[in-house]
């Protein structure tokens, strides 16, 4: 079996349980981890650590486990080298512009990218289409949480005089959702100052959201999140098709998990940008397409 080399690129939440699944996938292999430091993780013996991926040899594809913010100049820089890229973008409205950056980039590097490669946007995006597939008209909700939110999270520890923070979504049906920042502030910091910041930002801007200043941010970390998927409409002329998909996970575990998937999935498609309803779900899975489908279907 051709193995897959698939380097790591950031090493926090994401970044670590991504090597942890390239490493039990049995079509892959670690070729090494992108951090800013470039010091050994003892977590990781024998596997390299470097600045830039130019580092690490032949690399096939990048797991792009860093802030959704930079993933665009992280991704433009590893297409330009040939190599495939796989992130986990989570701004949803602005996932059509970057696409259109990242599949001219990626077809002038001869190499793919898979982008928003993490459960929402990503697998869940697939759910969405496939109930849409058999109720055609009709209504989608996405009821995310109660869970942290890590994209909403990053951005709130962005923020001038935030010493730690957690952001959990908590949902309120129909798809609407309220917000529960929780803050930890450096010393001086003024918590209006902050909450007006965090309330401004594009994360938030959309959302009933509270801001809670707390002593020590760890004593309140839980990475468990989840999702309910409904929907209601018609298949053909029939009324009252009722759809309902729901999961309970560890966030980070889950978005390297998918991210991993896409790696595979980019290897076999030609070069350009994809978001993960544009790839064939087999694609996504090891194995030969026969034993595959035998299987499955």
């Amino acid at each position: 079996m051709s193995m897959l080399r698939i380097a790591v690129v950031g090493y926090g939440n994401i970044g670590q349980f991504a090597a942890q699944a390239v490493q039990a996938a049995p079509d892959m292999e670690l070729a090494g981890i992108i951090r800013r430091k470039a010091a050994p993780v003892p977590e990781l013996p024998g596997i390299e650590v470097a600045e830039e991926i130019g580092q690490l040899g032949g690399v096939d594809a990048a797991l792009l486990c860093t802030p959704t913010r930079s993933v665009e100049e992280h991704a433009l820089r590893c297409l330009a080298k040939g190599i495939h890229t796989v992130d986990s973008f989570d701004i949803h409205t602005s996932i059509v512009e970057l696409r259109r950056t990242l599949d001219k980039a990626a077809k002038a590097g001869g190499a793919v990218s898979v982008l928003s490669a993490g459960w929402d946007p990503g697998s869940d995006s697939v759910v969405r289409a496939l109930l849409e597939a058999c109720a055609p008209k009709g209504v989608t909700y996405t009821n995310f949480g109660p869970g942290m939110s890590m994209g909403h999270t990053v951005a709130v520890k962005g923020k001038e005089g935030v010493a730690g923070a957690l952001s959990m979504t908590i949902p309120t049906g129909t798809g609407v959702h309220r917000r529960m920042v929780y803050v930890q502030l450096q010393p001086g910091t003024v918590l209006e100052e902050v909450a007006a910041a965090i309330k401004a930002d594009p994360y938030f801007a959309h959302d009933e959201t509270h801001v809670i200043q707390v002593e020590n941010i760890d004593d309140y970390i839980d990475r468990g999140h989840g999702v309910n998927l409904t929907r209601k409409g018609v298949s053909g002329c029939t009324d009252n098709q009722n759809f309902s998909f729901s999961m309970s996970i560890n966030n980070p575990a889950l978005t390297s998990q998918v991210m991993v998937s896409c790696a595979r999935a980019a290897a076999k498609q030609s070069p350009g940008a994809y978001t993960m309803i544009e790839l064939p779900v087999i694609d996504l899975l090891p194995g030969d397409r026969e034993s595959l489908i035998r299987r499955m279907v």
